[in-house]
């Protein structure tokens, strides 16, 4: 297989930026937050552009404007399973892979709790967004290269979630990190091709549970018990349902 390169260039507004450079911005803005998609000229958000080309707005509120479009929800809300769903928020607006389980629990929990809007604002909002991206530079992907206070984990997970230049986010609807966040599998992302007697199984404790993402949770707790072989698919519909995973644990 031949080398990924997934380094982004860093854009920025500066207040002496020309038009053509505050165009730059603008399409760097459409393509992180928007996943490489293609965007048709109706689709663009023409009130955000305008008020950016005035200044009446800076870069993180127009990243604000785009994570809360339509066509974000719609490509990646809407159409993707709800662990899908939170992965590519890292990657769109934090420009990382979440770490750990914790992180993806909290902003399942948070969307379904308080909605599409508060979960997109947590990002952008965060003192991480700040520290990174401030008020006008554009997210970028940045989990490829050492991060001060981050865990080494994350320099390997980039690359489930990018897979070179040409990707576009919307093309895969099954999340990419499902097993490596939930076990903390810290080298591999693709599950063992090897099954049978010495498989290693797995029992997760899931709280709750429900239909819809946006649904209240049910408070009942339930254990399953799977094995290697089977735990995307698992935790992929426990994650459609809303269920909320305690733990995972092997079993020996």
């Amino acid at each position: 297989m031949g080398s990924i390169v997934i380094d982004s260039p860093k854009v920025e507004l500066w207040p002496t930026s020309s038009i053509e450079e505050v165009e730059a911005v603008i399409r760097a803005v459409y393509k992180q937050v928007l996943g490489n998609a293609h965007l048709l000229e109706s689709q663009r958000l023409v009130t955000g552009e305008s008020q950016l080309r005035d200044r009446k707005i800076t870069v993180r509120d127009f990243v604000r404007i785009v994570g809360k479009s339509e066509i974000y929800r719609t490509r990646f809300f809407e159409s993707a399973a709800p662990y899908r769903f939170i992965e590519l928020n890292f990657k769109h607006l934090l420009g990382r892979a979440p770490l750990d389980q914790s992180e993806i629990s909290e902003h399942i929990r948070r969307t379904i709790e308080n909605g599409y809007d508060a979960e997109i604002d947590s990002y952008i909002d965060s003192p991480e967004y700040q520290a990174n991206f401030g008020e006008n530079t554009v997210p970028y992907y940045r989990g490829n290269t050492s991060q001060v206070g981050q865990k080494q984990v994350g320099y390997n997970r980039i690359f489930g979630l990018v897979r070179g230049v040409a990707e576009s986010s919307s093309a895969v609807k099954s999340s990419q990190l499902v097993y490596s966040v939930a076990t903390n599998s810290a080298t591999k992302i693709k599950l063992p091709s090897v099954i049978g007697s010495t498989e290693k199984r797995f029992k997760i404790l899931v709280q709750g549970g429900s239909g819809k993402f946006d649904n209240p949770l049910r408070r009942s707790t339930t254990e399953y018990i799977v094995p290697a072989s089977k735990m995307t698919p698992q935790i992929q519909r426990i994650n459609r349902t809303g269920g909320k995973i305690v733990s995972i644990t092997e079993i020996v």
